[in-house]
Order: C-alpha cells, then sequence, then structure tokens
C-alpha cells in the first residue's frame, strides 16, 4: 500500500524547468533516500510534493493525512531563536491557548481582586482542560525526554545546542504528531559520527515509512531499504542502500553501452548492406529489359532484398537505444613536492585554551612521510583546532610544534577563510603566483568552470562550488602535507568519489577531518580519535580501527551488562501484584538500577 504517490510531475521555477515528468511512490514501511547531483532539484521535488511550491503538471496522491506527514527541514531564522519547548510546541492550537492562559493569570497575580480578570481567567483554563492542555504539556516534555534531551535544557535557545541536540528536539516536535511518514532533507548535515550513529538507529527503529535526501553514503546503507536517482527528467528505484545502488547503477551502464555499440555495429552492417544490394538492384535494373525475364526477376529480387533491410533499419530506428550519457566529472590529480626526509612534523606535549577553557591538553604525535591520517572526534572535541595548529593558523598555549623545512603545507578549512568572497573565480585562481590566464581557464574547466561561469564572484557561489574553487587553489600548492577539515562536506556523491579518489593517488602525507567513513575507508592508514582533550592514536587503517572498536572486550563486556540491567529493570516495571511490603523495595531497586544503566551508557557513549 503506497503513502504518497507522484505521477508525471514537472517543476518551473521563473520560466526554467527544473524537473520534468518525475514519478515514485513511498510505500508502508519503505525508507527511501533520494540522491542526485547538487542543483538537480532534490529538496525542489519535496517541497513541490510536501510544501507550498507550484507544480507546473502532474499529479500528487496522499493516502494518509498530511497532518500524518512529518517534515524535517533546515531551521528557518523565525525558529531558531525559540527555546527548546517553545519551538516543540508553538504551532499546536494548545500553544496559543496556553499563552492566553500565561497572560490571564499574571494579571491575576496582580489583580487578585478583579472579576472581570477573574472571569476571563476560567474561561481560558476551561477552554485549556477541554483541550487536554496539560497532559499536552506532559505529552511535550515525554517526547523530550524519550530524545534525550532533559529538563535542563528546555528553556535554553535552540540556535545554541550542538547538530545532534537539534536534530533530536526536531524528531521530538514531529513525534507529537506520531507521524506516519517521515520527510527528512539532509539529516545529518553538521552532525558528529555519534550524531549520525543514534539518528540512523533511531529511524530503523521507527515503526513508519522514511523519505529522505542525503549524500551520505554510510547512513544511506545503514537505514536505506530503496534508493531512488533523480536526474531533471527520470526518478529511478534501486533496491537497497548506496552500496547496493552503485554496483546496480554501474551494471546498468555497462549493460546499455553494450546494448548500444551492438546497435551501433548492426546499423553500421545494416547501412553497408543496404547500399550494396541497391548497388545490385540497379545493376540488374539496368541491365533488365521488358524482353528479358531472367533479369526482371533478379532485379526483383535485389529489390526485395534492400526492401527487407530498410525495414530491418526502420525496426532498429523505432527500437532506438540512445548514446549513453557521459556525466561532466571533476578531474583532479593533486601535484607534490618532492620530500626526502621521514619526519615531517613533530607535536610535542601541546595543549591549547580558548581564554580558560582547555580545549586540547598535553597532545603529541608524530606526522611522518607517508602518514595518512584520519582525526575523529565528537563536534565541539577540538579536531578543527588541532588542525589549525598544525597549519600555524593558530598558536599553542603551551608545548611545540616542530616542522621539517622540506614541508609545503596545504590546507583546507570548511570555513574556506582563504577565499577572497569579491573576487571573481577567475581572479582568485589568478592570485595563485606564476598562474597565466589560459592555465587558470583550463584547470577550472577540469573542475566544471566553464566560458562565463568563471566571471561569478565567489560571494555568489553555492557552498560546493566554493569548495571546487578552494580544491583549484589546494592542486597548485605543489604541498607535500594537507590538512583538510571536511573536504568533501558540501559535495554530492559524484563528486566525493573523484575528490576521494585523488586524495587516494596523492603522493604526500595527508591530514584529514571527516564524518564520512567512505572517505576515512579509502585514505587513512592512522587513526587520531579526540576524546577529553586528549589524543589517542591507532596505528592502522580506519577499517581496523572500525574492527578494533567493534570487538573492545572492555566495550562489549559493557554492553552485555548494560543489557542484562535493562531486562532486569523491564521485569521489575512490569511486576504484578505487588504485595505493600515489597513495593518500597521495588521501587528502590529501580532507582538504584536506572543510576547502574545511565553510569554504564555514559561510559560507552549511549
Amino acid at each position: 500500500m503506497f503513502l504518497v504517490k507522484v505521477e508525471n510531475l514537472s517543476i518551473e521555477i521563473n520560466g526554467v524547468q527544473i524537473l520534468k515528468n518525475i514519478s515514485f511512490e513511498v510505500k508502508k514501511g519503505e525508507r527511501i533516500a533520494i540522491i542526485g547531483e547538487n542543483g538537480v532539484g532534490k529538496t525542489t521535488l519535496l517541497n513541490a510534493v510536501f510544501g507550498q511550491l507550484t507544480k507546473k503538471a502532474g499529479h500528487v496522491y496522499f493516502a494518509i493525512e498530511k497532518e500524518e506527514i512529518g517534515l524535517m527541514v533546515q531551521e528557518s531564522p523565525g525558529t531558531i531563536n525559540r527555546s527548546v519547548k517553545d519551538f516543540v510546541s508553538y504551532d499546536h492550537p494548545n500553544y496559543y491557548l496556553k499563552k492566553e492562559l500565561e497572560k490571564w493569570s499574571a494579571l491575576l497575580q496582580e489583580q487578585a481582586l478583579n472579576d472581570e480578570v477573574i472571569q476571563s481567567y476560567n474561561n481560558i483554563l476551561e477552554k485549556y482542560l477541554a483541550a487536554n492542555g496539560y497532559e499536552w504539556e506532559a505529552e511535550i516534555e515525554l517526547a523530550l525526554k524519550q530524545m534525550g534531551i532533559q529538563s535542563n535544557l528546555w528553556d535554553v535557545s535552540i540556535a545554541s545546542l550542538s547538530g545532534g541536540q537539534k536534530t533530536k528536539v526536531k524528531l521530538a516536535k514531529i513525534m507529537m504528531i506520531s507521524p506516519k511518514l517521515l520527510v527528512l532533507d539532509e539529516p545529518t548535515n553538521h552532525l558528529d559520527e555519534e550524531s549520525i550513529h543514534w539518528l540512523a538507529e533511531w529511524l530503523i527503529q521507527f515503526k513508519g515509512s522514511v523519505l529522505f535526501i542525503s549524500h551520505d553514503r554510510a547512513f544511506i546503507d545503514k537505514i536505506a531499504t530503496s534508493t531512488y536517482e533523480l536526474s531533471k527528467n527520470k526518478m529511478k528505484k534501486y533496491e537497497g542502500g548506496y552500496a547496493s545502488y552503485k554496483k546496480l547503477k554501474e551494471l546498468e551502464i555497462k549493460t546499455i553501452q553494450a546494448q548500444y555499440a551492438r546497435q551501433e555495429m548492426e546499423r553500421k552492417k545494416l547501412t553497408e548492406t543496404i547500399v550494396q544490394y541497391k548497388n545490385w538492384f540497379n545493376k540488374a535494373n539496368n541491365a533488365a529489359s521488358v524482353r528479358d525475364p531472367y533479369s526482371q526477376k533478379k532485379a526483383a529480387k535485389q529489390a526485395t532484398k534492400y526492401k527487407a533491410k530498410e525495414k530491418a533499419m526502420e525496426r532498429l530506428e523505432n527500437n532506438k537505444i540512445s548514446k549513453p550519457e557521459e556525466k561532466k566529472m571533476i578531474s583532479a590529480n593533486l601535484n607534490v613536492h618532492d620530500f626526502s626526509g621521514r619526519k615531517m612534523l613533530e607535536v610535542a606535549n601541546v595543549s591549547f585554551s580558548y581564554g580558560n577553557e582547555e580545549i586540547l591538553k598535553d597532545i603529541h604525535f608524530t606526522i611522518h612521510n607517508g602518514d595518512r591520517i584520519a582525526i575523529i572526534g565528537k563536534n565541539g572535541s577540538g579536531k578543527t583546532t588541532l588542525l589549525k595548529l598544525l597549519s600555524n593558523n593558530l598558536e599553542v598555549t603551551s608545548g611545540h610544534i616542530s616542522t621539517n623545512p622540506q614541508v609545503i603545507i596545504g590546507f583546507f578549512y570548511q570555513e574556506l577563510e582563504n577565499l577572497q568572497v569579491e573576487n571573481t573565480i577567475l581572479e582568485e585562481i589568478l592570485t595563485i603566483p606564476n598562474m597565466k590566464e589560459s592555465d587558470a581557464r583550463t584547470i577550472l574547466a577540469c573542475f566544471l568552470f566553464r566560458r562565463e561561469d568563471v566571471f561569478k564572484k565567489i560571494h555568489d557561489l553555492s557552498m560546493g562550488e566554493k569548495c571546487r574553487v578552494a580544491f583549484v587553489k589546494l592542486y597548485f600548492s605543489d604541498a607535500n602535507l594537507l590538512i583538510l577539515d571536511e573536504p568533501t562536506n558540501y559535495f554530492d556523491i559524484t563528486a566525493k568519489e573523484t575528490i576521494e579518489n585523488a586524495l587516494e593517488n596523492y603522493p604526500g602525507s595527508l591530514v584529514i577531518v571527516s564524518h564520512d567513513p567512505y572517505l576515512h575507508r579509502k585514505v587513512a592508514n592512522k587513526v587520531i580519535h579526540i576524546q577529553d582533550g586528549k589524543a589517542n592514536i591507532f596505528l592502522g587503517s580506519y577499517q581496523e580501527w572500525e574492527k578494533h572498536q567493534s570487538v573492545s572486550p572492555d566495550i562489549q563486556q559493557l554492553t552485555n551488562e548494560l543489557e542484562r540491567l535493562e531486562l532486569q529493570l523491564l521485569q521489575l516495571l512490569t511486576e504484578e501484584n505487588i504485595a505493600e511490603n515489597r513495593e518500597e523495595k521495588r521501587l528502590d531497586e529501580i532507582k538504584q538500577l536506572k543510576r547502574k544503566i545511565d553510569a554504564i551508557k555514559l561510559k560507552i557513549n549511549v
């Protein structure tokens, strides 16, 4: 059974066609990922189906009420400054009743003997009680607690929360309507690994259907039951997550290429045969005379042959396979300056503080020639700070960082601080020493900036486009040590894979902060985990680190203990026919179990 069905949807904005003849459906129990290149119209599609965007043509059918659809989009300016509790409740009818009740309650405190105030307060209170207002407030608090948002955060502005906390608050708001379908636009943006893992597990446990846009391949692999690829004129479904999609897509492309090659060979063969048969017919026809029935018969036979081949050509054209479209790809192969030594950079007992807040403490490690280091950790743990210390863009509070004189550092920060926003793309690239305009245009074309594109101002570019400009500058840095902060964050999947291949083939050394496991798995041969201000170093690939984490005896033992305690707690909570002398002891046991469970969860970051 479908929940939402879209048929032949076309969308125009300001006279420009964005999408044409798009069809898809979301069935009960499905978790569907939508992927596609940046700018293809993924968010526009969701806005047209579930929002206010006008559709040019096509139909959208709903088998559920629109109130049963939970939408989670990026923050709008009108909501980010609300408190957590206010954000969850603000567009519910009871919200406005509650505000009225609070207003009259405040007046009643000031004018306790005013009959008009008393009457107005009682009227509003009666309405609020009839609307189950206090039960509604309890439901809000329960929803927030279930998402791990405790009462100390309820009055805090949503703008001050971490990315993971914001996501949990948004989900708490959505769950207030008991949705049958969740629609999410880039839900993992700005989340750290822990929050992404939590969200994936939560969505897997969600009883309804999920439709989401994402460029996060690992996240798609974890939760998607099917993947839709969106292009301008088509939306095609593939079973499974991203890895499954990629295999099926590669097979599909190879099949179409083989079919197209066979078709073109057949076309060539038919064309040559038709020409040959026509020539034979013309010769036979010219040689035939009215009194020569044999020649006439021969000419007729040749005519039948070439007409049969023409019919075959007509059938070929009617079932024509179009030439497979070649995607425009970024072309990136990074150059490197020779480095003959072994030790590139040494971090010795480094600490760093912002004011009185200590971010990093007593960090020490060495970067050797050939190291490809993945730096991981929670948001706010100090990963970007460490990169800025390594690239000499921040000064250490204590300790020392020594860099080999042969080392040339190229760096990429997600804030893109090294771009001059008033420059055009071409002007920005011409700031590179010894750069000629002809060379600049050639390399910009390799990064998909062609013709008039090069005259766009930096401040008018999307984040993905700005990142491409930053990579062009990195391309010419001649660096033998690259320090990269979220290098693929704003790229679509195709661009991510191109950059990953370039980094995999880069002959220099790398230090990378990223929340993308695909990138780390492809390039890292060492892992530094920043936790509580300390740098924990793992000598091995990212895959080996993942395996090490998953089979850690201490973690496994704690996980097993957690499961045992939670089962014990459930048994106590559901215990029936409790004797009076047993009740007090039972409540005490429940409190002790909860304390133990919370302590274990804190240790294993659940």
